[in-house]
């Protein structure tokens, strides 16, 4: 899949704050790319946690942070999961890109994304994208679990939008 680009601000604040406890690290005098380097580590262990979090199974999931850029390797079975968790981790403030590494047990025809704008309802991205606002619960059921509620989409999200079956 490559690179897919988000909107850095929107989303999930997963990657800010100090609300949990850490494994201390001290370095006397810390230049800023140290700091840098220490918080893009906390970040990238934060991702990965949420990613399992939502009940993922990935072989050998590692994620790697640098400057809002958000690299996942490791190995999963099907192109859904795929394209949700890079959606996952993309739907996080703090991240702006994501370069998508991840290995697919059986590929199968990719979704398109779709960013969410101001005044926007599943529906109405349904009616525009399929011909018929009903199939939002398509595209609903395509962005569990990290959607859990029809009505709880934000401008700047992006969506998966799975091809319709024939």
């Amino acid at each position: 899949m490559g690179f897919l680009d988000f909107v850095k601000d929107a989303g999930a604040k997963l990657l800010g704050g100090d609300d949990e406890p850490e494994n201390t690290v001290t370095v006397s005098d810390p230049s800023a790319d140290e700091i840098e380097r220490l918080q893009e580590r906390k970040a990238a262990s934060r991702l990965v946690r949420m990613v399992l979090g939502l009940g993922f199974e990935v072989e050998d999931l590692s994620i790697k942070v640098d400057d809002g850029i958000a690299t996942l390797n490791g190995k999963v079975s099907s192109q859904g999961d795929k394209e949700k968790i890079v959606l996952a981790v993309g739907n996080t403030a703090g991240i702006g890109r994501v370069d998508d590494q991840l290995e697919i047990d059986n590929p199968e025809l990719e979704a398109t994304f779709y960013t969410v704008q101001s005044g926007d309802s599943l529906s109405k991205i349904a009616k525009q994208q399929y011909g018929n606002a009903m199939k939002y619960t398509v595209i609903f059921e395509a962005n569990k679990p990290m959607l859990s509620d029809p009505d709880k989409i934000y401008p700047g999200q992006v969506l998966r939008i799975p091809p319709l079956a024939d």
